[in-house]
């Protein structure tokens, strides 16, 4: 062999290796080819079963949409007391004002505040703490009978929502009804054009709340008036002391102001206040 063959020979045998391999690969897509036939035609048949007809309930509803408030044994679900609490709270302002001895209260220690002249001292906020507890204070009998007769039952189960509220509203008519007089009940009622109740358990709450509320601002100012009138006295007496040492640019307030604290002091004034605001509800002494 010389040598000038050699070249020719290396260069033919990679073309003889590429049509080997492209004929094994067209060998194996032909044998696959074949063996999915045979798979195909090989594989049984399945039967499908032909639908059924569906069957009609045992009982067919109403169409309408039941929602259950109460949970299990009769109480009520969690979700439903905690949505009425959260309204509750939400409410809760109005309710303390108009249907509890909140209002007459916070009137009659703002009119004494005023009676002394210290328009800002206490300030509102501690006016408003102490009506607070002294109407819980006050209010604590009837507070108790709501729990017993309306929030104990409903929560256990034994009252809906609309026989809780309604017994929950007899302690609260129990208590405003004496406080309320029967001028501003027929006030009411003729604002409203209905028929005078025959009794005074007849008498319903939307007529009962602001006839309460009217009656509780009369007896603050009632209160109020007798609170200034010692305060108006001691004013009138420096005024008339200043005047006849010819003082008449001297204010009278820097000079009343000190005896009517100090009046206020030797009479225990605030322990006098509070113990007629208890007593006007309780109905002692």
């Amino acid at each position: 062999m010389s040598a000038a063959s050699l070249p020719r020979r290396r260069v033919a045998e990679p073309i003889v290796w590429r049509q080997v391999a492209r004929v094994a690969l067209a060998a194996a897509l032909l044998a696959a080819v074949v063996l999915a036939w045979q798979l195909l035609v090989s594989a049984p048949a399945h039967a499908v079963d032909p639908p059924t007809d569906p069957t009609p309930p045992a009982q067919p509803g109403t169409g309408g949409v039941n929602v259950t408030i109460n949970g299990i044994n009769g109480q009520p679900s969690s979700a439903i007391v905690t949505l009425l609490a959260v309204t509750l709270l939400s409410v809760a302002p109005a309710l303390l004002l108009m249907m509890t001895s909140f209002t007459k209260i916070f009137v009659v220690l703002a009119m004494a505040r005023n009676a002394l002249g210290l328009p800002s001292v206490p300030p509102n906020q501690v006016l408003a703490g102490l009506a607070l507890f002294l109407s819980l204070f006050i209010m604590s009998p009837t507070l108790v009978d709501i729990n017993n007769a309306a929030v104990q039952p409903f929560l256990a189960g034994h009252l809906d929502v609309n026989a809780a509220f309604a017994a929950a509203g007899n302690p609260l008519r129990h208590f405003m009804l004496p406080q309320t007089r029967e001028a501003d009940i027929a006030l009411m009622t003729r604002a409203a054009n209905r028929a005078n109740p025959a009794d005074p358990a007849s008498v319903p709450m939307l007529t009962l709340i602001p006839a309460f509320m009217i009656s509780e601002l009369r007896s603050a100012f009632i209160i109020g008036f007798v609170i200034f009138i010692p305060f108006l006295v001691i004013d009138l007496v420096v005024s008339s002391a200043l005047m006849s040492m010819g003082m008449m640019m001297l204010p009278p307030v820097m000079i009343s102001l000190p005896f009517k604290v100090l009046l206020f002091i030797l009479v225990d004034g605030w322990g006098l206040i509070i113990t007629a605001l208890v007593r006007s509800y309780t109905g002692a002494g």
